[in-house]
């Protein structure tokens, strides 16, 4: 599993290197995000569908472990 459950004691640094930047880019931010802001962070060519997806599903996989959480209009924040 790339990306653990958040849980006590478990940390970012516990996370691969690609993940932890995404994740620095969501809490850097002062409110919540899109995936196309991330993806202009992190270097994705967000002009192409086709390869903001894959951000995308990494961020809901964020959501889906406990890192973060996704609101209702689609945006990203930190629960931290």
């Amino acid at each position: 599993m790339l990306i653990p459950h958040r849980e006590p004691g478990v940390e970012e640094d516990s996370l691969p290197w690609e993940y932890q930047r995404i994740i620095a880019v969501v809490r850097q931010v002062a409110g919540p995000v899109m995936a196309r802001e991330v993806g202009e962070v992190v270097g994705v060519d967000v002009s192409v569908r086709a390869k903001l997806e894959p951000l995308r599903s990494r961020l809901v996989r964020f959501v889906d472990r406990g890192w973060s959480r996704k609101l209702p209009d689609g945006r990203f924040t930190t629960r931290l």
